[in-house]
C-alpha cells in the first residue's frame, strides 16, 4: 500500500509531455511581447504629430518679421513719392493753371493792339466793325476756358445766380421772372464767377377806381 501511494504520488507530481512542450510555447510568448526596460525609442522616425522644433518656429517668425518689414519699407516710399507729386503738381497748377486763358487772350489783345494802331485813319464804321471782331474774340477765349456766360432775361430768377437789382411791375412778364439784365453774370464749370444783375418782374399794381 505505501509503494503504491508512494508510486501514485510521484507519478502524479510528473507532467505529461505535452503539458510541458505547451508550456514552453507559452513561456516564450511572453518573453517576445514583454517591454523591453532598455528600449528608450532612439533611432525611431519622427512621428508627424510631434511639435515642431521651437529653433524652426524662430526662423519662420523671423524671416515673417523681415518680410513684413520689407513691405512696410516699400509701402512708405511709395506713399512718400506720391506726396512729392501731388505737391509738384498743386504747384503747377498754381503757377500754369491760367496758361490755358492766357493763350486764348492773346488774339484779343492782338486785335485791341491792331484796332487802336489803325484808329487815327479808320473811320466810325470801322472801328465799330473792330470792336465787334474784338468782343467775337473774347467770348471764344471765355468759351475756350470753360466760363459761361449768364443772360437770363425772361428766365425765372434764381438767387444762387442772379442779384436782384429791384421789382418791376409788368404786363408782359410773368411774375418773379427776370425782366431786364443790367448787367451779365458769368460761371465757370457750374461755379458762379459773378451773378447776372437783373430787374425782376412783378405783378402790375391794381387801379384803385
Amino acid at each position: 500500500m505505501i509503494e503504491d501511494a508512494g508510486g501514485g504520488t510521484s507519478a502524479g507530481s510528473q507532467d505529461e509531455p505535452g503539458e510541458v512542450e505547451e508550456r514552453a510555447e507559452i513561456d516564450a510568448q511572453g518573453d517576445e511581447t514583454a517591454p523591453d526596460p532598455d528600449d528608450t525609442g532612439e533611432g525611431k522616425a519622427p512621428d508627424p504629430a510631434d511639435p515642431a522644433d521651437p529653433a524652426d518656429e524662430i526662423e519662420l517668425l523671423r524671416q515673417q518679421a523681415q518680410d513684413n518689414h520689407e513691405k512696410f519699407i516699400r509701402a512708405a516710399a511709395e506713399l512718400e513719392n506720391y506726396r512729392k507729386r501731388a505737391a509738384r503738381d498743386v504747384e503747377n497748377a498754381r503757377r500754369y493753371g491760367l496758361e490755358r486763358l492766357a493763350q486764348a487772350l492773346l488774339p484779343v489783345r492782338d486785335s485791341l493792339e491792331a484796332g487802336v494802331a489803325s484808329a487815327e485813319q479808320a473811320d466810325v464804321e470801322a472801328l465799330l466793325d473792330g470792336k465787334k471782331a474784338t468782343l467775337r474774340l473774347l467770348d471764344a477765349a471765355l468759351e475756350q476756358v470753360g466760363i459761361e456766360e449768364l443772360d437770363p432775361e425772361g428766365e425765372p430768377f434764381d438767387p444762387s445766380k442772379h442779384e436782384a437789382m429791384t421789382l418791376a411791375p409788368s404786363d408782359t412778364a410773368e411774375p418773379n421772372t427776370v425782366l431786364t439784365v443790367v448787367q451779365k453774370g458769368y460761371a465757370i464749370h457750374d461755379r458762379l464767377l459773378r451773378p447776372a444783375r437783373v430787374i425782376v418782374a412783378r405783378e402790375p399794381e391794381e387801379d384803385e377806381n
